[in-house]
């Protein structure tokens, strides 16, 4: 088992900038792709990045130029650095790693931006 706990959500402003950070612990032997998803009230939960164990990342259109993803492989974290915060990336944001085809999910961390 995996656990994830997220941490660094919180209230800012329009153009801010926030940094999540996501710590996995429990039975680790190698964790492949770990990212953050986010659903935002009414709407389905959608990738916002991902990094493979080699430092390959990926990311939704809408956050691209915005938002950095980064890993800690020693220590098995994740982080999400976001800049020029919009309203609408208003959501709860979702630590995942992949380990064994296994996905596993943090609690979930609320981001919220004003305008």
């Amino acid at each position: 088992q995996v656990q994830l706990v997220e941490s660094g959500g919180g209230l800012v402003q329009s153009g801010g900038s926030l940094r999540l950070s996501c710590a996995a612990s429990g039975t680790i032997s190698r964790l492949n792709t770990m990212g953050w998803y986010r659903q935002a009230p009414g709407k389905q939960r959608e990738l916002v990045a991902k990094i493979t164990s080699a430092g390959s990342t990926n990311y939704v259109d809408s956050v691209k130029g915005r938002f950095t993803i980064s890993r800690d492989n020693a220590k098995n974290n994740v982080y999400l650095q976001m800049n020029s915060l919009k309203p609408e990336d208003t959501a709860v944001y979702y630590c995942n790693a992949v380990q064994r085809l296994i996905n596993y999910w943090g609690q979930g961390i609320q981001v919220t931006v004003s305008s």
